[in-house]
């Protein structure tokens, strides 16, 4: 059932359950999370640019303090993002700015098994790029925090 299947994995894309709605057709075929994976990456893939900005705009800042989905704050608490010192949080509120400023989206970075060390080295890093290079990069990040979150999915079926 369709309304099932988008319940699993609407959240799989950050407040994106079209990219759900858009492989449901082929549900039957998606029996792993490696071609579910597949599939749900065309979907963004082929999107037009302005669905594609959608969901990048989705996600939430990096130890934000705003509310984001039940995953992302998963995600953001293994990375220890809960955990930041003052001089942490500062550093991240800075870097989000500034961000944002540039490129008018959130920094987005599948953090699983990264350090908050890490995380504000690639956020340093990548505020160098250019914007079509920073775009693509996030589309890259996206479908990583994807990938990790099929796996979960797939590993606990519900």
């Amino acid at each position: 059932m369709a309304v099932d299947f988008t319940t699993r994995f609407g959240g799989v894309y950050e407040d994106s359950p079209w990219v759900a709605d858009a492989v449901w057709a082929h549900a039957a075929d998606l029996t792993t999370a490696e071609k579910m994976a597949k599939a749900m990456a065309e979907v963004v893939d082929t999107a037009p640019y302005e669905k594609q900005l959608a969901l990048i705009k989705a996600h939430p800042e990096l130890a934000g303090r705003t509310a984001m989905a039940d995953a992302s704050v998963r995600e953001q608490s293994g990375a220890g993002l809960d955990q930041c010192s003052p001089e942490e949080f500062a550093a991240f509120q800075r870097l989000n700015a500034a961000y944002n400023a540039r490129f008018g989206f959130p920094f987005i970075v599948a953090v699983k098994g990264m350090t908050r060390a890490d995380i504000l080295a690639a956020f340093e890093q990548r505020l160098d790029n250019d914007p079509e290079t920073e775009f693509a990069e996030a589309l890259r990040q996206i479908h990583r925090i994807a990938r990790f979150r099929l796996d979960d999915l797939f590993k606990d079926p519900a």
